[in-house]
């Protein structure tokens, strides 16, 4: 599958570190994760700034691309999610690369949805005519996404964790509703959804860890923080990802858990069946 990175704080600053320097950087989870799995198929970064999604994306390895490791060590930033891709669905090529945009919208998938081809039309089905236009590529993940804010455009009122739990419930009747299940008929939907101001994600069938900062964190690799908030300021940040970065005391989120970090940077969990 693939690894995924999400982060959002008080206070902007920098994340090279953790994308390049850091014990288990992002980079380094490309070449080899913890499941000793490597994840070449492709590479992107997706920022949050003022009102807009900003996404750099490119094909093949985060630890061979000159081009990662520049836009890492320029990276700015109070909001963001990260992904390295092992391919499952979709071959790997540009327009299955993650994160996906759209608009104000950004997703990063970690997963796949089994039987994907068999429940691929009924999904279709269920999109606005913009969004089912918008696809360009192969992936289970992008479907998902214009699923996802299909039902987030006809439901303008619910939470964005409803939206996310209520979707993920959608595809999982499908896949078990087909006449003859199959093994593969597995769904795993580890989701980063990013908006100015708002991350929203779920554990569903495959790792994620998080951390939460109380103060800003001191970089194990220079050995000071990396953000200076000005005096009096409270600083915080959570940061979440497939395998732990960092020597922090990292917490597994539980798996069937829909979480949210939104303007005041706390972590919020609900269960999927709370949806």
């Amino acid at each position: 599958m693939c690894r995924l990175y999400g982060f959002r704080s008080t206070h902007p600053g920098p994340v090279e570190c953790e994308l390049l320097r850091s014990q288990h950087a992002l980079i380094r989870q490309s070449e080899r994760d913890s499941r000793g799995l490597s994840n070449l198929d492709g590479w992107g970064l997706g920022f949050a700034d003022a009102d807009t999604i900003r996404c750099m994306r490119q094909t093949g390895p985060a630890f061979e691309s000159p081009e990662f490791r520049k836009a890492a060590m320029g990276a700015f930033t109070a909001e963001m999610i990260a992904h390295v891709r092992r391919a499952t669905i979709g071959g790997a090529a540009l327009k299955n690369t993650h994160p996906f945009a759209y608009g104000r919208e950004a997703l990063a998938h970690n997963g796949h949805i089994g039987s994907f081809e068999r429940v691929r039309a009924g999904m279709l089905e269920n999109m606005s005519p913009a969004h089912t236009r918008a696809i360009e590529g192969d992936t289970d993940s992008e479907h998902f996404f214009h699923l996802l804010l299909s039902r987030a455009e006809r439901e303008p009122e619910a939470s964005r964790g409803d939206i996310l739990c209520r979707t993920i419930q959608d595809v999982e009747g499908r896949v078990s509703g087909l006449a003859r299940p199959e093994m593969e008929d597995e769904v795993a939907l580890n989701v980063l959804w990013l908006t100015p101001g708002e991350l929203t994600g779920s554990r569903h069938g495959r790792t994620l860890w998080v951390v939460e900062r109380h103060r800003p964190h001191v970089c194990e690799v220079h050995g000071i923080p990396h953000v200076s908030p000005p005096a009096g300021d409270e600083y915080r940040a959570v940061v979440v990802a497939s395998d732990p970065i960092t020597g922090e005391e990292w917490k597994e989120i539980p798996d069937g858990c829909i979480f949210s970090v939104g303007k005041d940077v706390r972590l919020n969990t609900t269960s999927a069946d709370a949806g």
